[in-house]
């Protein structure tokens, strides 16, 4: 089952160790590890990452799930917990590609508080008990959660909003007054532009989803040799 941790440690010498022996595991076979950075808590609430790895399958950084859970770690959600309410829309996106909900970064803060140092890594695990007991050990907090499927639907409804919302405006149009008709086109090709955006973003997040599951199953074959 693929899941996202999120692995809190006093200091970052924990953490490095945390780190080494999750790579440990993945090497004897006890998890997957596809994604992995160790990061610090900064005292005005934003992230630094502190090791990351380029030898995973998915790189750590830049729209991947972890690199979108991390940027979140750091921004609006991240900040405060109970903040789900005031998410900007960008967070949102960030929610979707890292396959979480607030309620998992709720969870984060309560424990990644400025100074301490955290594991952030998307594995894939079939019991908890491997990752859960080496990182205890070190005195380590292991938040986690199955990561979710909702980019796909939170899209569709969105392009689908939009299309109603065009073709109302153009009904509206069709029986306007003449001095109305441009104020009302100028509203439905603002929509147009929104709703071409969108689905250029869908077609690149597809492709991105699809290029990550690609180098998870090649990585697995090359384990597996």
């Amino acid at each position: 089952m693929e899941r996202m941790i999120v692995v809190v440690f006093d200091s970052e010498t924990k953490a490095y160790e945390g780190s080494r022996i999750l790579k440990q595991l993945d090497t004897e076979g006890s998890v997957t590890v596809h994604a992995e950075a160790v990061i610090g808590k900064n005292a005005d609430g934003t992230v630094t990452v502190k090791q990351s790895e380029d030898d995973f399958p998915v790189n750590t950084v830049g729209g991947t799930a972890i690199g979108s859970l991390i940027g979140l770690l750091g921004g609006p959600v991240g900040l405060a917990i109970g903040a789900t309410a005031g998410v900007m829309a960008g967070s949102f996106i960030d929610l979707n590609v890292a396959a979480v909900d607030a309620e998992y970064l709720d969870d984060i803060a309560a424990t990644l508080k400025a100074g301490k140092f955290a594991i952030v890594a998307d594995i894939s695990e079939e019991w908890i008990t491997p990752v859960d007991t080496k990182m205890e050990a070190l005195g380590g907090t292991v938040i986690r959660t199955d990561r979710r499927t909702v980019e796909g639907d939170q899209r569709a409804r969105e392009v689908a909003e939009l299309k109603a919302e065009i073709a109302q405006l153009k009904a509206e149009q069709a029986q306007a007054r003449a001095d109305r008709k441009a104020m009302i086109q100028a509203k439905i090709d603002k929509l147009n532009a929104k709703l071409e955006a969108r689905q250029e973003e869908a077609k690149k997040r597809s492709a991105q989803i699809r290029s990550e599951a690609e180098a998870k199953v090649d990585a697995l074959k090359k384990k597996s040799r």
